[in-house]
């Protein structure tokens, strides 16, 4: 046990850990809802989209985190202009500005010394660098994430599965997804110092992806995510002390992997019940008629089937 416990010997080890393991938790939660909304390619684009404001905080000595945010919040608000305004899809408008701010960001951090290097800590990250101050960041962000995430849940819900019933519910569908976008750029900005801005989208969708295919209500998804992230975390950390290779990408690594992984055992648990079950025993059994004069008025006054919103909800 000397190869998992060696790594522990190590302080900058242990806080990276600490650290890995809050990232996973908030991409749990957030990632759930980026797989559920097909917006993996806005998380992505986001992550692209800091950068310049990574550069530029690196440039000027302010924290990179603040550059973060500051950057992948207005690529956010962009967004949703491009969209209202300009005419345009929600992925062509995505697209275009990814491109922006990554070619952006590129030349801010061409003009540095150390091209080489700042360039590959942004976009790979460096979670072995992370500090008490930015986990106690991180813990904010994770307290954030779940409260918002609980508030509106119901919003959330039954937004992603028809607007308009949510406008007739007044829930308000726009403010919902302007949330979930917003929770979307936390855990990308959140993410940023654990595997950097080209590898985010692994940590963020590869272990919601993995919980989906072994749970169907909403929350026990969003635990199971964060229990895969923190196994890639540490997975990764692990690969990364023994073998020297990169951090942030042996998490993403590690986070792909357990997605494949649970896919596989998924349709190998199929595929085994399947087998087992013995298909001559599965007969249908009609109900024996009923001799009372009522029973046709009881058949049409039965009740009736729930709605599909309330359904919805009740699963999730």
């Amino acid at each position: 046990m000397s190869w998992l416990i060696d790594p522990l010997t190590a302080d900058f080890v242990v806080r990276a850990a600490v650290g890995g393991l809050l990232v996973a938790a908030i991409c749990g939660v957030v990632g759930t809802w980026v797989v559920i909304r097909g917006m993996a390619f806005l998380g992505e684009a986001i992550g692209h989209g800091m950068l310049p404001g990574v550069a530029l905080a690196s440039l000027l000595g302010f924290p990179l985190v603040a550059g973060a945010a500051v950057s992948a919040i207005a690529m956010s608000t962009a967004i949703g202009l491009l969209q209202r305004r300009g005419r345009l899809s929600y992925d062509t408008s995505i697209g275009l500005l990814f491109v922006g701010m990554l070619s952006l960001g590129v030349i801010i951090v061409s003009h540095s010394r150390t091209f080489a290097t700042d360039a590959t800590a942004m976009l790979f990250g460096d979670i072995l660098a992370i500090g008490a101050g930015d986990i106690a960041i991180l813990a904010v962000a994770l307290a954030a994430t779940l409260v918002v995430a609980g508030v509106l849940h119901r919003a959330f819900v039954v937004a992603a599965f028809d607007g308009r019933i949510a406008t007739t519910l007044g829930l308000a569908p726009q403010v919902a997804h302007g949330a979930l976008v917003g929770l979307v750029t936390l855990a990308v900005v959140a993410s940023y110092q654990a595997v950097g801005s080209l590898l985010v989208v692994g940590l963020l969708i590869a272990p919601a992806v993995a919980a989906r295919v072994w749970a169907d209500r909403i929350p026990a998804i969003m635990a199971l995510a964060a229990a895969v992230g923190a196994v890639a975390v540490l997975t990764g950390l692990l690969l990364s002390w023994h073998f020297g290779t990169a951090a942030g990408a042996s998490i993403a690594l590690s986070a792909i992997v357990l997605a494949a992984a649970s896919s596989l055992a998924r349709t190998a648990a199929e595929r085994l019940r399947r087998e087992a079950t013995p298909h001559d025993s599965i007969r249908p059994q009609t109900p024996p008629e009923s001799t009372s004069p009522a029973a046709p008025f009881a058949q049409t006054t039965s009740r009736a089937p729930a709605s599909p919103v309330s359904s919805i909800l009740e699963r999730s």
